[in-house]
């Protein structure tokens, strides 16, 4: 009877551990022992940012200092995305990556649900109270949106993996790398997805040289309307 119990108890952990790294729709096919498939998805929208000049501030800080930041950060904005229907896919170094309209398609919500919490986490971003000195006092923190087709599936398995591939991931990446400190970047196709919206104040950077995509007009999210 112990030996059940501490077996019942140790695959609640398991289990625990699962739904944490796994969308909830994806961790109850595996507990159910089905295959997960890779899936496209017609239209989603995804998020990177990553803190601009990471790695002088890495340089100048010590391991300790740098897990405690990013700590704080990632904390932070784990807390704040728990609001909008969103999933977050990673956390790379500095690099925080979020997507809308997967695994649960939404519609033509998930513009409007990463643009709502980009606005968000920029403010929060703002007001984090950096362990270390740092030049103008608060992370600059660099967001880029796109909005498109993508594949996700579960990679691995000891340490499953809900991942996303496709030219939108790359495009989305490209919108962070070629921001600006502060600004939330966005492509026509996302920028077309919440003019619809009439919610945000969004303004044309004109046109911009993307490494591997050649020139694209972008646009400025400014805020909400409302």
């Amino acid at each position: 009877e112990r030996k059940t119990s501490e077996l019942n108890k140790e695959k609640k952990l398991t289990d625990n551990l699962l739904y944490q790294m796994l969308p909830k729709s994806v961790a109850d096919q595996l507990k159910s022992n089905k295959t997960v498939g890779a899936e496209s998805f017609d239209n989603v929208t995804i998020y990177f940012s990553d803190i601009v000049g990471f790695t002088t501030i890495s340089a100048e800080s010590t391991p300790m200092q740098i897990v405690e930041l990013l700590n704080m950060l990632y904390s932070t904005f784990d807390a704040r995305i728990d609001t909008y229907d969103v999933y977050k896919i990673e956390t790379i170094g500095d690099a925080y990556m979020v997507a809308s309209g997967l695994p649960e398609r939404n519609g033509d919500k998930h513009a409007e649900e990463i643009a709502t919490m980009s606005i968000d986490l920029l403010t929060a971003v703002k007001q984090v109270k950096v362990p270390i000195p740092i030049e103008h006092n608060c992370l600059q923190m660099r967001i880029g949106i796109h909005t498109g087709p993508c594949v996700a599936g579960v990679v691995g398995i000891k340490m499953p993996r809900y991942c996303l591939f496709g030219d939108t991931v790359n495009t989305a990446s490209r919108m962070e790398s070629n921001g600006l400190p502060l600004k939330i970047h966005l492509s026509k196709d996302t920028r077309d997805m919440l003019v619809l919206t009439g919610k945000y104040n969004i303004i044309s950077r004109g046109e911009i040289n993307i490494k591997g995509k050649g020139t694209m007009e972008t646009y400025w999210l400014e805020g909400r309307l409302d």
